[in-house]
């Protein structure tokens, strides 16, 4: 028998009396409200202001709560909207009890902390709509069951920056996600996490609005966008689960950027299509519209950030989807109409950010808050592979390690038996380098998430905290890295058991260490400079292994001071090394005799922050300064002119020679990269790489796997992985620091010459007293589930200076 909303009223007010208390007015409030929806015959649902209760209101209240399911009571709505005094237990336990009938849950920044976060991520919710507004998670890690959800929104989560790989496993009818105003950055791993959720096809970084010359507005049913706009469709569907907020609130231009988005996917789709075939009827017999001088197509470089292509306006026989979606972008009659971003995460601003979502989640009907029509779908395919890599070394399918070793077993018994026959077709040939590169593309297809690992020294027997500066693979030796501190100190490690193997104190004449550059031919000495001028090559046979404070030469060699340096590099054959500074001059060095050869002056009108020797001539140099040029050089020809200058549109932080020394890849501030041919300094790419706009964005790159690929880093940036013959993005790797509000960023980063799509990265914190890290990446191997302390993350993905 069903129980009346009178009963359960009774039955609540009894339930109080024998608790001994009174009964809450917001609850009773509720009840009311809810039994004249009933007599209106609206959705017959009671909402909860956990605001309004305190720990005495639970005890009744759960009793109450265990009549809904035999009760008329439809849905319960649980709201959190400020500060409450309700222990996070008892709100928990109020959800819980709810069970089948709880519809939407809006919880807004709590003070339970992250026990009661944890309870919801780990144990799930019966909800159907999830608003979480929470500053207290970082990762989102949601690994509970939540089988009835369709609707989830994180707006203003602002510490959100990234998702655990499993976190929407158990999402299955999730339909909506919205994620305005957090920190989200990373494409690859955000469309690895979604692409979990079978059912979602709306998903929102950011809100469109249009707007005009005259301000911000909506556009009516009828196409005007004028003050005297209709705007009762818009109203009559507000986002469910979100307190309406009127339409004068969104367009204000003064709108609080601290309150939430009310109207979130504000247009069902029965409306969005009344609202749009209006909107044709209305502007498709417009005579004075005339777009022929623009050859039926028109730009939206100005409305989307980020959107450099054109998209053709719509013709009378493209089919009725299209028709009816196009016109979102379409002028109305003679009103310049733009779009205006609200709320926009940082993924928003990723190059082509709009194109790879949607190529990458096929399922998406609407991408914040704008349609995705067929020709939306078809153009975000051809950029996706014009400037993104799904897998290395243009691999098209995701293919399994078992798969390829078994492929590779099969040839390897055909080609004993000397048969020709059944050859399998592989995209790149039967190259020596195949099944090396098939594995790369098969490992690194199924580690959307690398595996990050900072190195931590266990040879240290003084309580020693290293700042490094400044690092260099061994060139021959897998297992050996060097570093130079902050401090002066030069220290050489086995990276891969984590055991410092000789370690140089600072000896009171280094300061921070800024240029540092093995030997070929004698793999135990290494040259090391630092920023006060001093230079030093020392022998790491010659160096005991602990850190003490003992002072002592160590047999080292001293070179003439070069003032104010920042690189240093030994030529091929170990006999000469050059430095440069913050002058405009270079010195040479001969190794052997440890005097300096020559000083070659003004070779640019700015100082030459890197000089590097190619990789295999011993004369041939090149320079690479903050005056934008790029230099080659001959040693053979009396350095006095260089063999030729390449320039960039921003000053050059650094370059490098390709390891066969067919390229030189050039590195300028603010994402500028681009490759020359080594030879004659002809262009060969330019890496598409977004600008931030800012004279501080200081970009490194290096080539990784050979010449097949490049690594670049910026400040607040990810760490970019692009195609070197193609420039193609195959990755972005965020780096984490586990402190909110400490910005991190990119000091320097190598390729390991020995690992394919392994590297490492020195990330260093703006947050005073804090120590720089080096952190060795491998691409293809997955980080798996996160340690059991960043489990508590609901954490940030950010990781300057000069030197290479």
């Amino acid at each position: 028998m069903t129980v009346d909303i009178q009963t359960l009223e009774d039955r609540y007010i009894d339930s109080c009396r024998r608790q001994g208390v009174l009964p809450n007015s917001s609850i009773l409030s509720s009840l009311f409200k809810a039994e004249v929806k009933k007599s209106n015959h609206e959705l017959c649902k009671l909402e909860i202001l956990i605001d309004d209760l305190k720990d005495v209101d639970i005890a009744p209240l759960l009793n109450l709560c265990m009549n809904f399911d035999a009760s008329e009571i439809e849905a319960v709505d649980v709201r959190n909207e400020s500060s409450c005094v309700l222990n996070g237990e008892y709100a928990l336990s109020l959800m819980r009890a709810v069970n089948k009938k709880l519809r939407v849950v809006h919880l807004q920044d709590l003070s339970y902390g992250k026990d009661f976060l944890r309870d919801i991520s780990q144990r799930g919710l019966a909800c159907q709509v999830l608003t979480l507004r929470c500053s207290r998670f970082r990762k989102l890690n949601l690994t509970g069951e939540f089988m009835h959800m369709h609707t989830l929104n994180l707006d203003f989560s602002s510490s959100l920056t990234s998702f655990q790989e499993d976190c929407f496993n158990c999402m299955p009818n999730l339909m909506r996600l919205s994620m305005c105003d957090t920190r989200i950055t990373n494409l690859w791993t955000t469309v690895a996490a979604l692409s979990k959720l079978p059912s979602l096809i709306e998903l929102r970084f950011q809100y469109w609005q249009y707007c005009n010359d005259a301000g911000t507005s909506f556009i009516s049913c009828s196409g005007k966008s004028d003050d005297t706009t209709d705007f009762s469709l818009l109203d009559r569907i507000p986002f469910i689960g979100e307190p309406f907020t009127s339409t004068t609130e969104l367009t204000d231009p003064n709108f609080n950027s601290e309150d939430p988005l009310r109207n979130f996917y504000s247009l069902d789709e029965e409306i969005i299509n009344h609202d749009v075939q209006s909107m044709v009827e209305d502007s498709s017999d417009d005579s004075e519209v005339d777009f022929t001088s623009r050859h039926d197509r028109y730009w939206l470089s100005d409305v989307f950030p980020g959107w450099s292509s054109e998209v053709p306006l719509l013709h009378e026989n493209e089919d009725e989807e299209d028709s009816l979606q196009g016109t979102f972008m379409e002028p109305i009659a003679d009103v310049s109409m733009k779009y205006m971003s609200r709320h926009a995460s940082p993924i928003c601003y990723e190059k082509h950010y709009r194109e790879f979502m949607i190529a990458s989640l096929p399922n998406l009907k609407n991408l914040d808050n704008m349609p995705i029509r067929k020709i939306d779908k078809e153009r975000a395919t051809g950029i996706f592979s014009q400037y993104f890599e799904y897998l290395p070394y243009k691999w098209k399918h995701k293919e399994s390690v078992v798969s390829i070793l078994q492929k590779r077993e099969i040839k390897s018994g055909h080609n004993k038996v000397h048969s020709s026959k059944n050859r399998t077709s592989y995209p790149s040939g039967q190259s020596q380098y195949f099944y090396t590169r098939s594995l790369s593309a098969a490992k690194l297809g199924s580690s959307t998430w690398p595996f990050l690992h900072p190195l931590s020294l266990l040879g240290c027997e003084l309580d020693k905290g290293f700042h490094p500066r400044q690092f260099e693979y061994h060139p021959s030796d897998s297992s050996l890295m060097v570093f130079g501190t902050l401090d002066g100190e030069v220290v050489v490690i086995n990276h891969e058991n984590e055991h410092i193997v000789s370690y140089i104190p600072s000896l009171g004449a280094m300061n921070s260490v800024l240029g540092l550059c093995w030997l070929k031919k004698y793999p135990s000495k290494l040259i090391a400079g630092s920023d006060n001028g001093s230079l030093k090559l020392y022998d790491i046979h010659h160096i005991p292994r602990k850190v003490t404070g003992i002072h002592g030469n160590f047999g080292c060699v001293t070179f003439d001071e070069f003032d104010q340096l920042t690189s240093v590099h030994v030529n091929s054959t170990d006999e000469l090394f050059l430095a440069s500074g913050y002058s405009r001059n270079v010195a040479l060095y001969d190794i052997n005799s440890g005097k300096r050869l020559q000083v070659f002056t003004d070779m640019h009108r700015g100082h030459i922050n890197v000089v590097k020797f190619a990789n295999h001539s011993p004369s041939i140099f090149a320079t690479s300064s903050f005056d934008h040029d790029v230099k080659m050089w001959d040693l053979r020809q009396k350095p006095i002119h260089p063999c030729f200058t390449v320039s960039s549109s921003r000053g050059n932080v650094m370059v490098c020679f390709s390891p066969d020394d067919q390229y030189i890849l050039a590195s300028a501030v603010d994402n500028e990269v681009r490759q020359y041919l080594a030879v004659d300094g002809k262009l060969h790419l330019v890496f598409d790489i977004a600008p931030t706009e800012s004279s501080q964005n200081y970009t490194r790159s290096y080539y990784m796997n050979g010449r097949d690929y490049i690594i670049s880093g910026s400040c607040d940036e990810h760490v970019r992985i692009c195609c070197a013959q193609t420039g193609r993005r195959l990755r972005d790797i965020s780096l984490e620091g586990r402190n909110l509000g400490s910005s991190v960023f990119v000091q320097s980063l190598r390729g390991d010459p020995f690992r394919d799509f392994n590297m490492s990265v020195l990330a260093a914190y703006m947050r005073p007293g804090s120590k720089s890290k080096i952190v060795k990446i491998n691409l293809l191997a997955s980080s798996g589930h996160a340690n059991k302390d960043d489990s508590d993350d609901l954490r940030p993905c950010p990781f300057h200076s000069m030197g290479a």
